[in-house]
């Protein structure tokens, strides 16, 4: 199940709620929200502080979320790097098994996108054209 994040429009309207003594799961039942959430924040706003304070540290937290980038041994970073020193291309290494590569084609030429592990577009056969 996927988690739909605050919007500054809905803040906007349970710090009203909030301000206006209406009790948070009532608020829940307008806004269509788990109780959980907006008991949250008014929680926040019990401590005294700011609709402003709880959106930067909301949005801190939400920096935070998300896949996180794949992680190769050094094992297969390395033997990548002869490969393409070899002129070989990424999907010729993951394609010919001669050794395992813990990540598919795609995230490999992600990875030489973003210039990760060292590896550059520039390297590649192509020159990232």
């Amino acid at each position: 199940m996927t988690y739909k994040h605050l919007t500054t429009r809905e803040l906007t309207l349970i710090a009203d709620f909030w301000y206006q003594g209406i009790k948070a799961y009532r608020a829940a039942k307008l806004l269509q929200r788990s109780q959980e959430t907006i008991y949250h924040v008014y929680r926040f706003f019990n401590d005294g502080k700011t609709i402003d304070q709880y959106l930067q540290t909301y949005q801190r937290h939400k920096r935070r979320c998300g896949r996180k980038q794949t992680q190769l041994p050094t094992i297969e970073v390395n033997y990548i790097h002869t490969q393409i020193k070899a002129v070989w291309t990424p999907d010729t290494i993951i394609g010919r098994h001669e050794h395992p590569i813990s990540c598919s084609m795609r995230t490999l030429y992600r990875m030489f996108a973003r210039n990760q592990y060292g590896f550059s577009v520039k390297q590649l056969p192509m020159k990232g054209k």
